[in-house]
């Protein structure tokens, strides 16, 4: 059963791994143009049929769109992983389905494991005359898990999962305006974001957030984006403001951190976590929830897809709260994490290196 779940694990960071360059590229393009507008006062871009704002607003489509692949490229990455390229096919068709039939993150990966697995069994048990062997990853695998793509996502499944795709969408929007539940969302993702550091857990709260884009749905996303660069920038300070509580490695590791954090990347923690990850995991989960929280109770708000990184709050309203609520997740990591943890012994925890105890990292 572990190394079922293990697997599963690595089929779905497959996916979401293929999937981070389509929806990082679309949110990209629509907020840098959304900004573009908004510097020349123009909140809207649909009543131009000429001109530069056309044009611009034809590029924002286009980002549209590159986010609207989300669930066909999820779906067909997580069947490739389990699959191999037979499975890619039925994959990208389930995909489609979960959009078109709105069952949406859900229904994709439903489709992704359906059409992997079925295209896998086609590879092992069906067998063809050697002379037809090309044939079959090219005509009978592709037909037979289609089909059953098509049979349990398009027919079987696609009414119950969009009942339960549009509950949890009305649930997290309605999270997200009412002021309570909207903080104690900022906690449990930002909780989330710092506890393993780019593992499961990470990205299952950043893709939640990401995946809501499509539903125009923006404030998940912000909430992730605070503890993915707070979190980093908490170890540049520390070792910034307390270099003498850190190994010349972690003080360089440190450094290296004011761009991680400036940019969103919350892996430039690990090599701080390694040290201590008993201390330490607790402490950027902490850091991670509180710092969402603050700049949600601030009032900082997403109307357009939000940017990563330090540069993010550009695209926040009221960004100056997102800031804040950098600030506070950076100083808590700043001020506890040398108090903690002695920072000059560089020799990783043997707790860390138990695959069986943690596991902070992926692949």
């Amino acid at each position: 059963m572990k190394k079922l779940l293990s697997d599963w694990k690595g089929y779905l960071m497959t996916g979401i791994s293929y999937m981070l360059p389509i929806v990082i590229g679309g949110s990209l393009l629509v907020a840098i143009t959304k900004i573009l507008g908004l510097c020349f006062g123009i909140t809207s871009f649909d009543t131009y049929t000429s001109g530069v704002w056309y044009y611009v607003n034809q590029v924002t489509n286009v980002g549209w769109t590159a986010i609207g692949l989300l669930d066909l490229v999820l779906a067909g990455y997580v069947a490739y992983a389990i699959g191999d390229k037979p499975a890619l096919a039925a994959g990208f068709v389930g995909g489609a389905i979960a959009s078109s039939s709105n069952t949406g993150f859900i229904g994709a990966l439903i489709a992704g494991f359906v059409a992997g697995y079925s295209a896998r069994w086609c590879t092992e048990k069906i067998k063809v005359n050697e002379k037809y062997e090309s044939i079959k990853p090219l005509v009978i695998t592709p037909l037979i898990s289609t089909l059953l793509v098509a049979v349990i996502s398009a027919i079987i499944l696609a009414v119950p999962l969009s009942w339960l795709n549009k509950s949890l969408l009305h649930w997290i929007k309605a999270m997200c305006t009412n002021g309570t539940s909207s903080v104690v969302l900022a906690l449990v993702m930002g909780a989330m974001i710092g506890s393993d550091l780019g593992g499961p857990i990470n990205k299952a709260a950043w893709a939640a957030g990401n995946v809501l884009l499509a539903e125009n749905v923006y404030t998940p996303a912000m909430i992730t984006n605070v503890a993915i660069a707070g979190i980093p920038l908490g170890y540049a300070v520390a070792t910034t403001l307390q270099k003498n509580k850190f190994s010349s490695e972690l003080i360089d590791a440190g450094r290296s951190d004011w761009f991680m954090g400036f940019i969103g990347i919350t892996e430039g923690a690990i090599p701080f976590t390694l040290i201590n990850p008993l201390k330490l995991i607790p402490l950027n989960m902490i850091a991670g929830a509180c710092g969402s929280a603050t700049a949600i109770i601030l009032g900082a708000q997403a109307k357009i897809p939000p940017v990563g990184g330090i540069y993010g709050f550009i695209t926040i309203h009221n960004g100056w709260a997102y800031l804040v609520g950098l600030a506070v997740c950076a100083l808590i990591i700043g001020a506890f994490a040398p108090l903690l943890v002695d920072f000059t012994n560089t020799a990783v925890d043997e707790l860390s290196t138990d695959d069986k105890n943690i596991d902070i990292t992926f692949e």
